[in-house]
């Protein structure tokens, strides 16, 4: 890596990119957040997910309703619904249009579910799995296929509201003058608390230290054991009673540093190592490797993305065109093209932490296991 840490690769951006505001450092670090959760985004979008993925949805807590949280990107079991073409005269292509299409209309779609959500706007910024309506058990999601000329193309498909994945990204800064952010484990405590408490499959700590699981049957029997071990049983059942409430829950940390020295894993890691089914450390070189393509020495590839990203920081409101909700249509293409061309190295940039010994293949596989599934079955 060119920079001694992520730390010091904050303050070059600070001075190169965000010399214009009050507090450098801190806009540099909000912009390392948003790099974070692009990285694990785009990352989904190459293993092929895309299409089974939202943004920032309310997740309830397993059998409690009444609490919500928002989690940063869940898969959720979907199915096709209509491929529509449009005209880029049309442009911006809202939510209420594309209802209009007669493949849409045939469905009959209350007006008073449909959402204010612009899949692309006249500017060409592009809104990542756009959220055009809301049916109570399933909502519809626009994707852009295409936009070729004058021709553009984009898939409904409907989710089930209930998701079978979740993941989320946490970072914190360090302060100056002090060796670790304050808050850092305040925020380890937020993740962790959602990711035990959205799953029916339960976390227990045994009295020898071991992490037990436990699950409950619609019956009102119970399946425990050893956690993995009962996980691992649930992702490649079929069984509706096991299937129906998991949720696999996923973190994705950063700044080494900050979180955790190699040798030494600190009281905020181990608190979410303990409650995300999985947890990876996006480390400081893969994360410096990015940054230094995309911003500080561009690859050609990437040259729309710098261009998006430099635009959006130029202290105007409502500039933004590099976040994982709104980003300009040929930054979205320049990082597909690169995660996909690029996929072993930047799958390298995540350890696992946890579980102990399992690999980022055994975490895509039982993804796609469960994408696989026959959801309609399962949850009805």
């Amino acid at each position: 890596m060119s920079y001694p840490s992520v730390d010091e690769l904050q303050k070059v951006i600070a001075k190169e990119v965000f010399h214009y505001t009050k507090d450098a450092k801190k806009a540099a670090g909000r912009a390392l957040g948003t790099l974070v959760e692009i990285i694990t985004f785009y990352a989904l979008k190459s293993w092929g997910f895309e299409r089974h993925v939202a943004i920032e949805r309310p997740l309830p807590e397993f059998a409690n309703d009444d609490i919500m949280h928002n989690v940063e990107y869940s898969l959720h079991p979907s199915g096709p619904i209509a491929q529509i073409e449009f005209d880029r005269d049309i442009l911006p292509l809202t939510a209420i249009k594309i209802l209009k299409h007669e493949e849409i209309v045939a469905l009959g779609i209350p007006v008073t579910s449909l959402k204010k959500n612009v899949l692309l706007s006249r500017d060409l910024i592009l809104r990542n799995c756009c959220t055009i309506c809301d049916l109570g058990e399933v909502f519809l999601n626009a994707y852009l296929d295409k936009l070729v000329g004058s021709r553009g193309s984009c898939s409904i498909i409907s989710l089930s509201h209930r998701p079978f994945a979740i993941f989320e990204c946490k970072r914190v800064g360090v302060e100056e003058g002090v060796r670790k952010g304050p808050q850092t484990i305040e925020k380890a405590k937020q993740g962790a608390y959602v990711a035990r408490s959205v799953s029916a499959l339960q976390k227990i700590r045994l009295s020898d230290g071991r992490i037990g699981g436990l699950i409950q049957k619609r019956d009102g029997s119970f399946r425990c054991g050893d956690y993995y071990r009962l996980m691992a049983k649930i992702i490649a059942s079929d069984d509706p009673d096991l299937l129906s409430r998991f949720i696999l829950t996923v973190g994705v940390v950063s700044n080494h540093g900050n979180w955790f020295t190699q040798e030494n894993h600190n009281k905020e890691l181990k608190v979410l190592a303990q409650s995300y089914d999985w947890l990876l450390f996006l480390t400081d070189q893969g994360i410096a490797q990015f940054i230094d393509e995309l911003l500080l020495q561009p690859t050609k590839e990437l040259q729309a993305g710098r261009k998006a990203f430099l635009a959006s920081y130029t202290g105007q409101k409502g500039a933004n065109q590099f976040t994982k909700v709104k980003i300009a249509l040929a930054a979205d293409a320049a990082l597909q093209s690169y995660f996909v061309s690029r996929m072993n190295d930047s799958e390298a940039w995540f350890n696992v932490i946890a579980p102990v010994g399992k690999s980022l293949n055994v975490l895509k596989s039982e993804l796609n296991t469960l994408k696989m599934k026959n959801w309609q079955e399962i949850q009805l």
